[in-house]
């Protein structure tokens, strides 16, 4: 075996990202510099010019991104991520004018859950997950830790949230299940002092909190859908309401305004406009998703709105309507295809949907919605004037690129879902795989589709099919460990390729005298088309299947992605990595070169679309 790319390998140039982790609490963060947003996406943390829509990419965590908070004048960044059982999980402090990291406090164990800054940016507090269950106090400047305790008392469920009082640097709040308490840092003797807030006979699950500009109260929102405000000196409960005509499936984000208003985001995807004493929705508008943040725009004529369905939305005070600003899949993502001959477009697939994006602006031009359905592969046709689709109940289903109509379907096409699609050049015919290992042909006409011819060999599941460009032959490889050369004129079996491994991937060399093909032993295959005959296999990946793989039009280079995460690129006929792309946070699911050569496109299991330069010349 030939080994793969040493450490000197070149870097692949990170173009641009499409993608938002909306399931992060309060994670869509306003700069206050009003210019940029800020927000996690697998483990990087993004921060986008919103007026030239340029992105950077803060690196370093190791697992997901669970929670980012920023200083009052926005020097510093703060972000706290997830890890595994047994493991202490990071935080990191990022230095936001030079955008890189200025620190790194490890103290929490499995997942930090909430941060938050101190007015003058002195100190940060950090909230520990349910298995770790503690605050800290940390030195913003010296990145050591000042003091610690057990976030909430033995009797009560564990903290979600943190918030720090507006104006004094020793006062703090953390909220949770069945807990509230108000904290005093005493610096002399380096203590945290709480005390519980007392809501009389209220049982609650505090799940966001915002404090007055004067600190002299703050306001809870609740999983039951209520909103209670409560006295920061006295620590009683204030008011509670509404008492009729609750927030549906609880309050999930809150955030104050200079007026004196609430603005309050529910589980059920409205973010109403409400008011003391009785909270009432003054205005309401329907998102989709819960809202998962709400973050102001300098003073609050403008603010932003992230919902779990990895949406965001800009508001103006003022008008009180939504406008989407950006959108991504919240699913993990399984195919992405080209339309023949340009890279203007692209489309993906992922649970519920299919998307059609317009590649340089991340404009979504087309969603195709079926519940509650999973995609598992796409095809543009020849012609451009339909996208086939292949669904997990067994279904083949084409609808236009225009519109996204529905054209025809093709029921039962496998018994076990559809797994795989393609489609021969005159758009006449299509070739499908199955979960349950069959390959079909069907016949395409203008009013009806007719199977042809049904081949039984593989034992397992068809991960990939690719036609040779007169139509007369494909391959197909599957996770029985086979690929299959098939004649589609006589529809019988023309070569067998055996590897121990689970097939993922299989492309043709343009010049189709050679196949390559990976999966989940990582390595890379050279096959002869004619007799099936190994010629070279190289060591494709240090740790992880290899799931995807796309070759240059030239045939002089191919890319891989796997569950490394890496995007590799490599010479064809060398078999070496000339490039490697570090940025994705998942495991990369699909990767493909742009019919002219200008991008990469990988797509990965946390609902990013990555898009890197293509580092050779055409």
């Amino acid at each position: 075996m030939e080994s793969e790319g040493q450490e000197g390998d070149m870097q692949l140039e990170l173009d641009s990202v499409i993608g938002f982790n909306g399931h992060v609490p309060s994670g869509l963060i306003s700069h206050p510099d009003r210019e940029h947003l800020i927000y996690p996406l697998g483990c990087t943390v993004v921060i986008e010019n919103l007026n030239k829509h340029k992105q950077y990419f803060l690196h370093g965590h190791t697992n997901n991104v669970s929670c980012v908070a920023i200083s009052k004048n926005g020097r510093y960044l703060a972000s706290g991520q997830v890890t595994y059982m047994g493991f202490k999980a990071d935080i990191f402090l990022w230095d936001y004018a030079k955008r890189e990291s200025c620190g790194k406090l490890t103290l929490h164990k499995v997942k930090v859950e909430a941060l938050a800054f101190s007015p003058n940016d002195q100190y940060l507090v950090s909230l520990g997950g349910q298995d770790d269950g503690s605050v800290v106090l940390w030195n913003v400047i010296t990145k050591e830790p000042i003091c610690g305790s057990p976030a909430s008392s033995l009797s009560a469920g564990h903290a979600v949230g943190v918030s720090f009082s507006n104006n004094r640097d020793d006062v703090f709040i953390t909220s949770g299940h069945g807990t509230l308490r108000v904290w005093e840092v005493d610096l002399q003797n380096r203590k945290l002092r709480p005390t519980e807030c007392q809501m009389g006979q209220l049982k609650r699950v505090v799940t966001c909190l915002v404090v007055a500009e004067d600190d002299s109260c703050f306001y809870c929102g609740t999983s039951t859908g209520d909103i209670l405000k409560m006295n920061t000196k006295t620590k009683l409960l204030n008011s509670c309401g509404p008492q009729k005509g609750r927030f549906t499936l609880g309050v999930t984000s809150l955030n104050l305004l200079k007026t004196g208003e609430l603005l309050i985001g529910s589980g059920d995807g409205k973010l109403s406009l409400c008011k003391e004493p009785n909270y009432k929705a003054a205005k309401k508008v329907q998102l989709q998703g819960a809202i998962t943040s709400i973050t102001l725009r300098g003073q609050g004529h403008q603010f932003f709105v992230g919902t779990s369905q990895a949406q965001i939305y800009r508001f103006n005070y003022s008008e009180f309507k939504e406008e989407l600003v950006a959108t991504c899949h919240s699913e993990a993502i399984n195919d992405i295809v080209f339309p023949f001959g340009t890279s203007e477009l692209f489309a993906t697939c992922a649970k519920n949907d299919i998307r059609v994006w317009h590649t340089t602006s991340h404009k979504e031009l087309l969603r195709i919605t079926i519940p509650n359905m999973t995609c598992n592969a796409i095809e543009f046709t020849r012609d451009g004037k339909s996208i086939l689709s292949a669904w997990n109940d067994g279904k083949i289903r084409a609808f236009t690129p225009e519109s996204g109509r529905p054209m025809y379907q093709i029921e039962n096409a496998h018994s076990m879902g559809v797994t795989a699609i393609a489609v021969t050049s005159d758009c006449k015919r299509i070739v499908s795989g199955g979960g349950e290992g069959q390959v079909r042909v069907w016949e395409i006409g203008r009013e009806s589709q007719r199977l042809v011819e049904s081949m039984k060999e593989h034992k397992s599941a068809v991960s990939c099919i690719k036609l040779k460009s007169n139509n007369r032959e494909c391959v197909t490889a599957s996770s029985d460990g086979a690929c299959i050369i098939w004649d589609l004129v006589r529809f019988i079996r023309k070569q067998m390729i055996l590897s121990n491994t689970l097939f993922r991937c299989v492309c043709y060399h343009p010049e189709e005298f050679q196949i390559i093909t990976s999966g989940t032993d990582r390595k890379i295959g050279y096959w002869e088309v004619f007799d099936g005959s190994p010629i070279r296999g190289l060591e494709g990946s240090m740790s992880g299947a290899i799931n995807g793989m796309d070759i240059s039009d030239s045939g002089s280079h191919f890319v891989t992605g796997g569950n490394d995460k890496l995007v590799k690129v490599w010479d064809y006929n060398e078999g070496e990595v000339t490039q490697v792309g570090i940025g994705h946070s998942g495991s990369i699911s699909r990767i493909k070169i742009c019919p002219l050569s200008q991008y990469i496109i990988s797509v990965s299991s946390d609902g990013a679309i990555l898009r890197w330069k293509y580092p050779h010349p055409v």
